[in-house]
């Protein structure tokens, strides 16, 4: 079932096709499989409400970034006459008050464009949302300078960035950043608040993927089938970052790092 949702086309600057309750800006385009956990995620993500609570649960990365995005959107976005992008959004769905925005035709998808030039006005959106996304994409400081052309004066992001994190192919993996690095990436914009997210994560992951390998005698088969087992038995031990995330130095070993930040006003430039 589609949702126009409520968009104006007044927002875009790029002519469009709107199909099945989509705007699109480029050629459709399937997903990119490069591996077999890939192939597991690609089916898994058809439905949407199963992948995210696997995610939250099962996979080694402390769920904050998803807990702080909705409470973003309860306190910050709903109910408000906004302008708000879930960018990169997959096929996940934040609800009515985001538009979806992404490379490929997810059904939860709203819009479909290259976030390296997103079809949107100069000054014309109010928040930004974006999890984990940017180190998928070659460019990063390109879809951050969009990000920052798009956003009124004023106007808000959230976005987590991965650090300490094995290579996650969807389908490809290009970047990490450190604390200083984020700093850098986001240097145009004022920074409200960076914070670490996830010691343990950081920790456990390469954990299951050391401990694949170990004892995987590189039979890949058997690689994939153990990292899956060692996350299945270990992954509760991610939840000691309710607490850990907030020790000064975990940002020496984060998992990743979220970032609130706004868009300079004239007079703060």
């Amino acid at each position: 079932m589609f949702s126009m949702k409520n968009i104006s086309p007044e927002l875009f600057k790029d002519k469009y096709q709107v199909k099945n309750g989509k705007y699109i800006f480029i050629p459709i385009q399937e997903e990119i499989v490069t591996d077999f956990l890939d192939k597991i995620k690609y089916k898994i993500k058809k439905f949407n409400k199963i992948y995210s609570a696997l995610i939250e649960i099962l996979s080694p990365v402390y769920p904050q970034p998803f807990f702080d995005a909705k409470r973003i959107i309860r306190k910050e976005i709903k109910g408000r006459n906004l302008v708000a992008l879930n960018l990169g959004s997959g096929n996940s769905d934040f609800g009515e008050s985001l538009l979806n925005v992404d490379l490929l035709p997810y059904q939860n998808v709203d819009i479909i464009c290259d976030i390296e030039n997103i079809p949107f006005k100069d000054n014309s959106v109010d928040f930004i949302i974006n999890i984990a996304v940017l180190e998928h994409v070659p460019n990063p400081q390109k879809v951050i300078s969009e990000i920052n052309r798009i956003l009124k004066p004023g106007g808000k992001i959230y976005c987590f960035i991965p650090f300490m994190q094995p290579f996650h192919a969807s389908p490809y993996d290009f970047q990490r950043f450190t604390y200083e690095g984020m700093k850098h990436q986001f240097r145009d914009f004022k920074i409200v608040k960076l914070k670490s997210i996830g010691p343990t994560s950081g920790m456990l992951w390469v954990v299951q993927e050391w401990l694949a390998l170990f004892f995987s005698f590189g039979i890949k088969p058997l690689h994939t089938f153990l990292y899956l087992l060692f996350m299945v038995i270990t992954f509760p031990i991610k939840f000691l970052d309710v607490i850990l995330q907030f020790y000064p130095m975990s940002k020496n070993m984060s998992s990743g790092f979220s970032v609130w930040a706004e868009k300079r006003n004239n007079k703060d430039i």
